[in-house]
Formats: structure tokens, C-alpha cells, sequence
């Protein structure tokens, strides 16, 4: 029997997978400003109320309010499974499903859930000692004189790790056996030879790695003097891989409603450097170059990014480093550009010099990535004559080669052509020739490849210190308003129902109260699949709705009905996709997933208005249902105590209040 997809295996596809890709292979699409619009596969329409947010990776239908990611388009319009929709977008990856046979991965996924909640556990300890610990004042002293606030230092957690070689361990171990989980989380080090485990940071500002949902995955400390190691990450662990992740992306998709452009610096101190002052899309990598993964992930949120480098040799060098991993991965519509700073000078510091409209200035004036090109490998050929010409195509063609069949691309190589004076047919013979001539150990699709991760372990780090919450943690100069209202779909905005307060939904019947499913769909309406529809449309009713009724029913439906509001009061500002992802995860909730995507199919009501009175119709029949099973129980029973009867009678009395209420 298949077992079920891990979740680190959905989350790593929905990263590969770009959902304008999924969705304009079944839809016809048009650019409209920065997302793309149509008419909505999933209900008729005569004017165009579907649209793709390319940067956010979402879809949404202001006319029925169907949305999600790639995963939830796929299930929706192609009338998948959650399993059989994961496989879809794996072929399209070119990647290979596992699935978990044994307890052994079961295992995985429970110790995955531990170690994300023991490095949650380890942020706020650190960003607790920051505030009170008797030696705190040299942490706090050296995050101002780096010029940070404590306002700025909080929107980003950052803590301190004080000295001493069991801090941590004390404060989250109660048992010898949370020492191994801590280990394996990351935080602790353990030497075998005396069978002793000690903390892994001490002495040094923390700055937590955050993944796409916010959760700590990882932390990245500074010492406060000059000892040795100056910086220092978090190993690879179950939840942490650094050649994928990218620091302050998290916070950067958090601080900006509509996000356009990423900056890519060097270090955690310059990320935060420049939120302070208004800047708040940079990321850093972690310890490692540029790797193809991260623009990968960058392209799939926004169409320019923007690498920013010391104007030293080493800087150039990283640099150079940087585009040859950009070129394979940029297109048509993508933009990458190189920013040099002064010698002597990084972000965080060159910023607080001039101010944010300078920067911003630097920013705007940043070489685009082909004339960066073309100076980087023009610097040293000598193009009046042949012999340099000739360098010149030979260093330039296989680059370009690398690059995706695209506008730029025939650009680059008509530029080529200008330089050099070669025609196009020269130019494809001299790329013929090197293909030709190319050692079978060394194929043109590899002449560039990336060094893998784990080789940039000693890769110069630059400064990312950054501040604490060391005063009051003050969040009110930040516009949160984008976090949204928590529907797992937008509101329409200026669409009310016309025509005197009738509804406009076809599949949905006043007299009676409920949904008539779309014809093609084997749904059976009843209260309970119908105040699910609602809620997956309008989440935020679910504060509303009181179940513990239901925690015993035997109606899959009604089961599925409680876990879905107890969900969304925990995870109010989930999406549908997250949801099924969560899920899926979770084998208590995988089960209801088939039922979850049925009923996701139906048309909402779009009053709001409507659909709060629908939800509270059905809570009442399933409230008077549940009445009803108790009072025939309690009835049944051929001899009742006391107690018995007092119970009967209070359910007798609530049956009819409800009845003559309705």
C-alpha cells in the first residue's frame, strides 16, 4: 500500500512549480499590470474576473471566489485527488514522488513537527535574554552602536545568546532524552568522547532563520568581539537547508503588500540595515553563493532582483560567480541587475551614510546583467584585433548557450555578432565546434554548473549582526494591513447583489436553505457539506461557530465539519492549498481530504451577508439533529436514572425552543 507524500516533498515542489505555468497551459490569459487575467475555468462568465498573481503564486475568481496555489488549481480544475495532483505537478518537476512505506518516515515527519517547535521555543529564549539577562547590556550597547532600533530588531526577533555552555540546555531540557532532539534540531553539539552535549551558540547575537510560513527553521549567530568564528549558522538539519533558503525573505513578503524587486546582499546585518530605513526586500543567503535554487524561488515571487556586492576583488568576484548561476535560470519578462558599493563600504553601512533616497538611487542606477556581462569578459580582450575577437566569442558563446531560448538571449548573441564582427552562421559554427570538441566528461549543460552548498562552508561571511528587542517591541511604524483578513480568498471589493436582494446563485435554493451541487460533482448537500462550503470561502466565520456537539458525531461529514473550524481558529490566515498541505500531513486529518476536495467544488453564496445566515441555518439542523439522536437515546434506554431524565428533560425543552424559534 502507497504510503502517504512527506510533506518536505510538497513544500520543496510547490517552491519548483510556477502556478502561471499550471494555470496558462489551461486558460487563456492576459497581462493585465503586474498579474495576469481571464475568464474563471470554474464558473461562466462573460467578462473576465479570474486572475494569477505571478509574484504571490496565487489564483483568485472575484466572481465565484475560487483560489489557491498551483496544487489547489490542479486539483480544482483537472478533478484530482490530493495525492493524484501532487504526482501531476512531480512529471512537470521532472522529480519523483516518495512516499512513506514505514513508521521509519512517519518517524520523519513527527521529528520534523519536534524540531520546529524546539527552535521556536529557542527564539524566544534568546530574544527573553536580550531583555533580562544580567549581562545584556554589552549585546544591547553593541546593536545600537550598529545603529539599530528596537522596533527594527523586534519585527526581525533578534536575541541573544549569553555566555556560558549550557544556557539552552537548560532551559528546554527536562529529561536526558531532549537532549539528542535538540541536537538534531541544531542547538546543541555533542561530543561523543565524554558523552557530553553543550550549547552550540554562546556569546553571540542570534538572528532566526524564518521559512516561506514564518517558522523558525534555523539561527544565524555573531560573536560581539573579535573571536573566532566571527559568524556562525545553524548546521543542516531535517528543516534547514541553506543552498535553498534565503534570509529575510520571510520578513520582506511580510513588510511589502505588493512585492516587485529583491535585493540580494551579503549578510543578516545588511537586511536588517535596510528595513530600518524603509528598505525592506533584501535577502542574504546563508553562508553559501547564489545558488541556482534561490533565484529559482526569487523568479516565482518577483520579476527583478538585484545583487548587491563590495566594490572590492572579492566582490567582484562573487560577482562573477553570481551571473554565471543567472544565466540559466532568467527570462523573458525577468530582470537581474549588479550593484557595486564604494570600497570599504556594505549596505548596511552605506546606507546609513547617505540615507534610503541615495541608496535607492544606487539601486536604480545598478548595471543591468547583460552590459555587466559584457564589461566583465570585455575587460581583458583586446576586441581591434583577431586573436582577441576570437577569445572574446570562445569565453562568451557557452554562456550564453546556457541560457533558456528567450528575446534576451538573441540579444546577447546579436551583440556578440556587433563586438566581434562575426555573422550568426560563424558565430553557430564556433558553438558547433566547441560542442564537437567538448570531453564526454564535461558536457555543454555542465560547463557551468554550481558548486554544490556544502563547498562554500568557509565562504568570507559579512556582517550580519543584528539587534535585538531591547526596548519596547513597538511594531506600529509598519503597515501590517497586507497580512489580510484571513479568507483563504480575497473579498470582492464594490460587488454587492443586485436585483432587490435575490440571490444570483444558480445553485442555491432560498425556500430550502441549501446548495444544489453543479451537476458533474457526487455530492450529497446536507447541513454539515454545506456550512463547509461556506467556511472554505469565508474562514473567518468560523469564530462564530460553537461544535463541541459534533466531536462525537459518526458523520464523516460532520467530523470533517468540526476539524475544519477548529482549524481555522488556529490558522486563521491559511490558504486552501496550506490547508491541504497541513492535512495531508497530519494522518488524523488526511482521511477527510477526498471529502474536503468534493465539497471545495461547490459554487459559494457571494453575500456575505447570505452566507452567514446559510451557516447559522445549518448549525441549527445539525444542532436539533444532535438534539433529536440524544432525546431517542436517552429514550430508548429501558430503565433511565435520575440523572437520565433530568438530562431528557433539558434536551426536550431545548428541542422546542429551537423549533418554535425557527
Amino acid at each position: 500500500m502507497a504510503g502517504k507524500i512527506p510533506q518536505s516533498f510538497i513544500d520543496d515542489l510547490l517552491a519548483r512549480i510556477n502556478v502561471l505555468d499550471i494555470v496558462e497551459s489551461r486558460v487563456k490569459l492576459k497581462r493585465t499590470g503586474k498579474n495576469y487575467s481571464g475568464l474563471c475555468p470554474f464558473h461562466k462568465e462573460k467578462s473576465p474576473s479570474f486572475t494569477v498573481n505571478n509574484e504571490k503564486q496565487f489564483y483568485y475568481c472575484f466572481g465565484c471566489g475560487a483560489g489557491g496555489n498551483a496544487l489547489g488549481f490542479i486539483m480544482e480544475h483537472d478533478r484530482l485527488s490530493f495525492p493524484e495532483a501532487v504526482e501531476e505537478l512531480a512529471k512537470l518537476a521532472g522529480v519523483e514522488v516518495p512516499r512513506d512505506e514505514s513508521r521509519v518516515d512517519h518517524q520523519r515527519e513527527l521529528r520534523r513537527k519536534d524540531i520546529f517547535a524546539l527552535l521556536e521555543e529557542a527564539a524566544d529564549f534568546y530574544q527573553e535574554q536580550l531583555k533580562q539577562h544580567s549581562q545584556k547590556a554589552k549585546a544591547v550597547d553593541y546593536l545600537k552602536g550598529r545603529g539599530l532600533t528596537g522596533k527594527i530588531a523586534a519585527l526581525f526577533g533578534i536575541g541573544y545568546a549569553p555566555p556560558g555552555w549550557d544556557n539552552l540546555l537548560k532551559k528546554l531540557t527536562q529529561t536526558e532524552a531532549d537532549k539528542p532532539r535538540l541536537e538534531q534540531a541544531g542547538m546543541l553539539i555533542h561530543k561523543e568522547e565524554s558523552d557530553r552535549y553543550y550549547d552550540r551558540f554562546r556569546d553571540r547575537i542570534m538572528f532566526p532563520i524564518r521559512d516561506m510560513r514564518g517558522r523558525v527553521i534555523a539561527f544565524g549567530g555573531r560573536v560581539l568581539g573579535d573571536e573566532k568564528p566571527k559568524y556562525l549558522n545553524s548546521p543542516e538539519t531535517e528543516t534547514f537547508h541553506k543552498s535553498r533558503e534565503l534570509y529575510g525573505l520571510y520578513e520582506a513578503r511580510k513588510f511589502n503588500q505588493q512585492l516587485t524587486k529583491l535585493i540580494i546582499v551579503e549578510g543578516y546585518m545588511d537586511v536588517v540595515g535596510l528595513a530600518q530605513y524603509g528598505i525592506s526586500y533584501a535577502v542574504a543567503t546563508l553562508g553559501t553563493a547564489t545558488t541556482a535554487q534561490h533565484l529559482e524561488r526569487i523568479f516565482k515571487m518577483v520579476d527583478e532582483v538585484i545583487f548587491c556586492f563590495d566594490g572590492d576583488q572579492a566582490g567582484r568576484k562573487a560577482a562573477s560567480r553570481a551571473l554565471e548561476t543567472t544565466l540559466p535560470v532568467i527570462t523573458d519578462g525577468k530582470q537581474a541587475r549588479f550593484l557595486f558599493l564604494p570600497d570599504g563600504e556594505d549596505p548596511d553601512s552605506l546606507v546609513r551614510q547617505e540615507g534610503t533616497e541615495n541608496f535607492e538611487q544606487r539601486l536604480q542606477e545598478a548595471l543591468p546583467l547583460s552590459d555587466f556581462f559584457f564589461r566583465t569578459l570585455g575587460e581583458d580582450a583586446d576586441l581591434n584585433s583577431l586573436d582577441g575577437r576570437a577569445s572574446f566569442s570562445n569565453q562568451a558563446l557557452p554562456m550564453i548557450q546556457l541560457m533558456q531560448p528567450s528575446i534576451l538571449q538573441q540579444m546577447m548573441q546579436e551583440k556578440i555578432s556587433e563586438l566581434t564582427g562575426l555573422s550568426f552562421e560563424q558565430l553557430n559554427s564556433i558553438t558547433n565546434l566547441q560542442e564537437a570538441t567538448k570531453t564526454p566528461q564535461q558536457p555543454a549543460s555542465q560547463s557551468y554548473d554550481y558548486e554544490p552548498a556544502m563547498q562554500y562552508d568557509d565562504y568570507p561571511q559579512p556582517e550580519y549582526d543584528q539587534g535585538g528587542s531591547y526596548y519596547e517591541n513597538d511594531y506600529s511604524g509598519y503597515d501590517n494591513n497586507h497580512q489580510g483578513n484571513g479568507d483563504f480568498s480575497a473579498k470582492k471589493k464594490g460587488r454587492g447583489n443586485k436585483g432587490k436582494g435575490k440571490f444570483k446563485n444558480k445553485n442555491f435554493r432560498q425556500d430550502k436553505q441549501e446548495f444544489r451541487p453543479p451537476q458533474d460533482l457526487n455530492i450529497r448537500i446536507t447541513p454539515a457539506s454545506s456550512a463547509i462550503s461556506i467556511l472554505l470561502h469565508a474562514p473567518h466565520l468560523a469564530n462564530g461557530c460553537e461544535l463541541d456537539f459534533l466531536a462525537k458525531s459518526n458523520s464523516q461529514t460532520e467530523l470533517l465539519l468540526y476539524r475544519l473550524v477548529d482549524y481555522l481558529r488556529v490558522t486563521p490566515d491559511a490558504t486552501l492549498g496550506m490547508l491541504f498541505v497541513d492535512w495531508e500531513s497530519d494522518p488524523e486529518l488526511a482521511g477527510y481530504l477526498h471529502t474536503l476536495n468534493e465539497i471545495s467544488h461547490l459554487e459559494p453564496i457571494q453575500n456575505t451577508d447570505s452566507a452567514q445566515n446559510v451557516l447559522s441555518d445549518s448549525l441549527q439542523r445539525l444542532q436539533e439533529r444532535s438534539i433529536d439522536q440524544q432525546i431517542d437515546e436517552l429514550k430508548s434506554l429501558k430503565q433511565r436514572s435520575a440523572e437520565d431524565n433530568q438530562r431528557l428533560n433539558q434536551l426536550l425543552m431545548q428541542q422546542h425552543s429551537s423549533r418554535s424559534g425557527r
